[in-house]
């Protein structure tokens, strides 16, 4: 299992007139740790989609379980349990210090650029994800 976590702030700007995190905020916050995910391992989404590989996101699923409000600091939690393959399934879990307050989950699938058509895995990507499956 590879697990990585990232802070992040809430910002004024993803709340409402309540002061609350709106719904909408959570995606861009499993966007960040996905991506603070890969450049912990070594890699970028950039450095893929040099090669001509894309992934978009083709299933989301979202559970909220406490507010959360302006400046309030969160760890992402990222979590991948199994070997990407034509697909990369993610997990979340957000805390707001020792408090749980939303899971999630979505799976990205691999496309070629150009074909639009689902891919392998590319095994330069697949590599440094080997040793925490093994």
């Amino acid at each position: 299992m590879f697990v990585t976590e990232t802070k992040v702030r809430a910002r004024y700007v993803e709340t409402d007139k309540m002061g609350v995190v709106y719904h909408g905020v959570y995606p861009t916050y499993y966007e960040i740790g996905r991506q603070e995910a890969l450049r912990q391992i070594g890699m970028s989404y950039k450095e893929l989609e040099d090669t001509g590989v894309v992934m978009p996101v083709i299933t989301m699923s979202l559970k909220y379980i406490q507010p959360v409000f302006y400046d309030d600091v969160l760890t992402v939690r990222t979590i991948l349990k199994e070997m990407p393959k034509v697909r990369m399934k993610f997990f979340y879990e957000i805390f707001r210090g020792d408090e749980l307050v939303n899971t999630g989950q979505n799976s990205l699938v691999f496309l070629s650029d150009s074909t639009h058509k689902p891919i392998r895995v590319p095994e330069w990507f697949a590599e440094p994800f080997k040793k925490f499956f093994e």
